[in-house]
Formats: structure tokens, C-alpha cells, sequence
């Protein structure tokens, strides 16, 4: 088969071209992720990927570690066993970015902050991992993938997230 470009592919599409036909058409000009081409009925493509919701959240340092400190208990309701065994600005870090994944998700009732997990992978890039009650929302709102950003300077922590659909 030729390859043709995507406008062709899109066109292609509105005469009932199945998702498996539009991306072989289309495989040369695209990433085998299913999310970063989307055909629809109407004939036109797009990239995939929409933002479904965005969050930010600032933590003061000093005024989590003292809530800690004042509260035993809470650590264990705000974070996971392996978060917990963070220093005091990744804590901070951790708990803006489950803030953020909360406000990405419009701030339902009834989230469990530790079914959200920072992690980091081999070269120190943080990731958000979801379960149970964050999963669950997540899923409800069309949430196929997270973008989190964090930092910390100055006694804050910031952290930005981004959830895709």
C-alpha cells in the first residue's frame, strides 16, 4: 500500500474506514499509540490526547511538617508506605501533587489521598500512580494518562498536573 497523507486518511474516514484501516493508512505519519490519532465519523482527523483537567497546588514546608508532627496519624491518611519514607520537601511535594491531581479531577467528595502515589522512574521523573477512589474517578472523567511536574525551593513545594483523556 502507498502511503497517503492524513488528510486523505480523514476524508477516507468518513466513508467508514474502521480505526485498524485509518491507521495503517496513516502508520508512516504516526506513533503505534492509539491516542495520538483520532478519526471520527465526520471525515476530519485530529490528534488525540485532550486535556481533561489541569491542577496546581503550593505546600509551605515548615506548616506540613508541623501537621505531622502535631498529628501522628495523619501521614498515614495522606500518604503511602513508600512516600512516607521521603524527607520532609518530597512529603510536601507529594501532598501538592495529589492536590493537583484532585483539582484536575474538579475536586470530587470522597477521594482517598493515598489512592494517588508519587513514584519516580530511573532518571528521577515524577509520575503519578491512581488506585481505588482516584482510579475510579479518573476513569469516570476519561483519564487515560498523568503529567506531573514538582518542585520545591524556598520552603514550598509546587506541583503541577495535567490529565489527559
Amino acid at each position: 500500500m502507498r502511503p497517503i497523507s492524513p488528510v486523505t486518511a480523514g476524508r477516507a474516514a468518513g466513508g467508514g474506514v474502521s480505526w485498524a484501516q485509518a491507521r495503517r493508512l496513516v502508520s508512516w505519519a504516526w506513533p503505534s499509540d492509539p491516542a495520538r490519532l483520532v478519526v471520527c465519523r465526520c471525515g476530519q482527523w485530529q490528534a488525540g490526547g485532550v486535556i481533561v483537567g489541569i491542577g496546581v497546588d503550593i505546600v509551605d514546608i515548615a506548616r506540613l511538617q508541623s501537621a505531622l508532627r502535631r498529628t501522628p496519624s495523619l501521614a498515614s491518611r495522606l500518604f503511602t508506605n513508600a512516600e512516607r519514607s521521603r524527607g520532609q520537601a518530597s512529603l510536601a511535594a507529594c501532598f501538592a501533587a495529589k492536590e493537583a491531581a484532585a483539582k484536575a479531577l474538579g475536586a470530587p467528595a470522597g477521594l482517598r489521598w493515598a489512592d494517588a502515589e508519587v513514584t519516580y522512574d530511573g532518571a528521577g521523573r515524577p509520575s503519578l500512580a491512581t488506585s481505588g477512589t482516584v482510579a475510579d474517578e479518573a476513569a469516570r472523567r476519561g483519564v487515560l494518562r498523568w503529567h506531573l511536574s514538582i518542585t520545591h525551593d524556598g520552603g514550598l513545594s509546587v506541583a503541577m498536573v495535567v490529565a489527559e483523556g
